[in-house]
């Protein structure tokens, strides 16, 4: 369905959306600038290419907004682009909310990558705001709320599995959208598209491999920064948002703003001449860390069943653990709120302390007095008392239940999983990029292939962070998971707050009570703190 036709989008997160297209006074506008030819004109936002749509948004406190909105569709953000139909990016504008007109001048950018799985995510074909998605995935990518959609979860029969950054679960099983509550909220929405794993030309090269997505996000917000005076917003307050391998580009996007190490890459894609750094970065569930984290996933994980109630390889399991905690002490990280330093023996104490209690406690302290002794009969290893959930470990282990995935979890003995097919190179569909899993299949000499170290450095804000920590950073995180996501490790994203803290960075990561993969319980305090950070008020006309 083409712009300018009544568009019925399903709903997310209770957001009941009708879309009906009224007169603009631009026509709809399309890609920008042939592929391979570089053009000034390419990168110039057309102000006056957009469509008038209407829509009904509900936000997180339950309330209807109507909001009339400019939607800027589908627009190539470089100037020799590989493939238009995923380097491109569509743009909301508010104009009107709830009768009263705004003014989205100075409004903060929220930047809302929708890539699941490291899998290709575009937005050419949506019809409104917060349309775009993984492809090949129902809804734009979102995961339901039994869904296993990390790249190398429980798999289709195509082998895809994938959730996007635009579609997330919150604690009553149903959809968000944080570009529509952003709309709503005033802010302007940016929703780039961007290549991943699985796309591959007629001669059979892949061209979505890493770090294909972080070089088209990167490219895309030098687009937005470029056209500073002409796309509505303010550059300087973009906002990154991301799921799973979503969570993890929007986190790097934060961590290597402005890297030079990526402007070989940007320069060959035509990316505009601009800052690529960002104001602040919204990360749930982030795959990220790659090289380490089949150690800190057994790590976490590795005395669970799995779903058929076996357990995995212990021996395997125990090397990588041990990878794990040399990786641990390498890092030399210090918990939050004065815990000391984070080892291999003393993280299962700071995640209890520092985030499943915490989360237990909220989430019983918000039920009502039956249901709270419901669940606690029923969970009889939580500990009540003066208000506070209190338990173990090992308990809080038993309690998730079996761990999503084998072993190695991420760098798959058989080249299974979808990482393994993220580090693949020309027309070689997965690689190993651990030596790891490499010697365990070649033998103890093999080597990684001399591409691989730099490949990884790039698509990993964790060097960015604790190498050499780079000044052009994002100085504002906000970190999600569930407490039941075995999708991945929860030290993953605890050492990404930890990192980020470190440097002084204003962090704000909390666990999600007995939620899992892609879960997003608190949208709208999401969209609050974009409005805090930003000293955003709202102007109206």
């Amino acid at each position: 369905m083409g712009i300018g036709a009544t568009a019925g989008v399903a709903a997310a997160g209770g957001i009941a959306l009708t879309a009906q297209a009224s007169s603009g006074t631009g026509a709809s506008s399309g890609g920008s600038g042939a592929a391979g030819v570089a053009s000034s004109e390419a990168l110039t936002f057309d102000k006056d290419a957009y469509t008038t749509l209407t829509t009904t948004i509900t936000d997180a406190d339950g309330a209807d907004h109507d909001v009339e909105y400019r939607f800027y569709k589908a627009i190539t953000y470089v100037a020799a682009p590989v493939d238009e139909k995923y380097q491109c990016l569509n743009v909301s504008v508010p104009v009107r909310i709830d009768g009263t007109a705004v003014d989205a001048t100075d409004a903060p950018i929220l930047f809302a990558n929708s890539v699941g799985g490291y899998m290709p995510s575009s937005v050419a074909d949506a019809t409104g705001v917060g349309g775009g998605g993984a492809t090949g995935m129902p809804g734009g990518g979102a995961p339901s709320a039994s869904a296993s959609p990390s790249p190398s979860s429980s798999a289709s029969a195509s082998g895809e599995v994938a959730s996007g950054g635009n579609g997330m679960v919150n604690a009553q099983g149903g959809m968000v959208s944080l570009p529509k509550l952003a709309l709503a909220a005033g802010y302007v929405v940016v929703e780039p598209g961007a290549r991943g794993r699985t796309l591959v030309d007629a001669d059979g090269t892949y061209y979505g491999v890493a770090p294909a997505a972080i070089v088209d996000l990167k490219a895309a917000v030098r687009y937005v920064r470029s056209n500073k005076g002409r796309i509505p917003g303010d550059v300087d307050r973009i906002v990154s948002s991301g799921t799973s391998a979503g969570g993890a580009l929007s986190s790097l996007l934060g961590a290597s703003g402005d890297s030079p190490l990526y402007d070989k890459l940007l320069a060959a894609i035509g990316a505009a001449d601009a800052s690529d750094a960002i104001f602040a970065t919204g990360a749930w569930c982030p795959i990220t860390d790659l090289e380490h984290a089949d150690g800190a996933y057994e790590w976490n994980w590795g005395s669970n069943p799995t779903s058929s109630g076996s357990t995995v390889d212990q021996a395997v399991s125990k090397d990588l653990r041990s990878q794990f905690a040399e990786y641990q002490a390498s890092l030399r990280l210090k918990g939050l709120n004065g815990f000391g330093a984070l080892t291999a023996r003393n993280y299962d104490e700071y995640l209890v302390r520092q985030y499943m209690e915490p989360s237990a406690t909220r989430y019983l302290a918000a039920l009502s007095d039956a249901d709270r002794t419901t669940y606690l009969a029923a969970n009889t290893f939580i500990k009540w008392s003066g208000g506070r959930a209190r338990f173990s470990w090992a308990d809080f282990l038993t309690h998730v239940g079996a761990r999503k995935k084998s072993t190695p979890a991420f760098d798959a003995f058989d080249l299974s999983a979808g990482e393994n097919n993220l580090f693949g190179k020309g027309t070689t569909k997965a690689r190993h990029f651990t030596l790891y899993s490499l010697r365990h299949e070649s033998g103890g000499s093999a080597r990684l292939d001399s591409d691989l170290p730099a490949t990884l450095h790039l698509m990993n804000p964790m060097p960015f962070l604790t190498q050499k920590p780079n000044p052009h950073r994002t100085k504002h995180w906000w970190i999600r998971l569930g407490t039941k996501d075995s999708d991945t490790s929860h030290t993953v994203s605890a050492n990404l707050a930890a990192a980020a803290n470190a440097l002084g960075d204003e962090v704000d990561h909390l666990y999600y009570w007995d939620e899992g993969h892609g879960a997003n319980s608190d949208p709208g305090d999401f969209i609050k703190w974009i409005a805090k950070i930003t000293n955003h008020t709202p102007k109206t006309r």
